[in-house]
């Protein structure tokens, strides 16, 4: 059971947290697929989507400077690609408009979204330390400038500048160092069990688990202090307002 009153600092989980409220963003995307008409499955879109990813992991395509949106086209660029390459699509004018489609609506989707978010973030900020901790690709604070997240954060720890990633409770331990207060102190918020919950949990963190859609199915005994399924939940859950 989350204890709010032992809670002096919070760590915040970014790319399916904030930006997706507990969606996963593979569903974000094969959302916009679907609505898109891209005439293929879902799992041929799964296997584009990790293709991506990989090569997004081991490749230096996405530039520090680049926003959300740049990223995204990079990223949709990839899959589209690869769905061409492996004749799950056929090039023509209609699949050169993909992408581009893709990536404004998913952009709109997040601004969309954290716009709603940021007044809950104005509270929360206001009563507490906040430290964001993400695996990503070296352009997250260029993605959160962009979305006016920057000033929210004391301090920014990303899996491609310090060289861990999740689910290693390091890259947590790092944002309970840089908040400077016992581990049983912050809370860490998050989407991800694997990823989030159980390494908070090795750490001696609190966790809520932002359970949304997610990219596997989690085990019936995952479990979290608190478990939310709406980012604005986190209003009642700090007693805020």
């Amino acid at each position: 059971m989350l204890d709010t009153d032992k809670i002096k600092g919070i760590i915040f989980d970014y790319g399916g947290t904030i930006d997706s409220n507990g969606k996963h963003w593979a569903e974000v995307l094969w959302n916009a697929y679907q609505e898109q008409l891209v005439p293929v499955t879902k799992e041929q879109f799964r296997e584009a989507y990790v293709y991506a990813e990989r090569y997004l992991a081991t490749n230096k395509v996405i530039e520090a400077e680049d926003n959300f949106f740049l990223l995204l086209c990079k990223k949709v660029n990839l899959q589209i690609n690869y769905l061409v390459e492996n004749l799950f699509l056929f090039k023509n004018e209609e699949t050169n408009k993909y992408s581009l489609a893709i990536s404004t609506q998913c952009y709109n989707f997040a601004k969309d979204l954290i716009s709603k978010e940021k007044p809950l973030l104005d509270e929360l900020k206001s009563r507490y330390p906040m430290v964001l901790v993400s695996n990503f690709y070296g352009n997250v604070q260029a993605v959160l400038s962009d979305f006016g997240l920057l000033d929210y954060f004391n301090d920014i720890i990303e899996s491609a500048v310090v060289g861990v990633r999740k689910p290693n409770p390091a890259i947590f331990s790092l944002g309970v160092e840089s908040l400077d207060m016992p581990a049983s102190s912050v809370v860490i918020i998050g989407d991800s069990y694997s990823k989030d919950i159980v390494p908070a949990n090795k750490i001696g963190c609190q966790t809520i688990w932002l359970k949304g859609i997610g990219w596997e199915e989690e085990s019936v005994s995952a479990t979290a202090d608190l478990i939310i399924k709406d980012f604005m939940e986190l209003k009642s859950a700090f007693q805020l307002g």
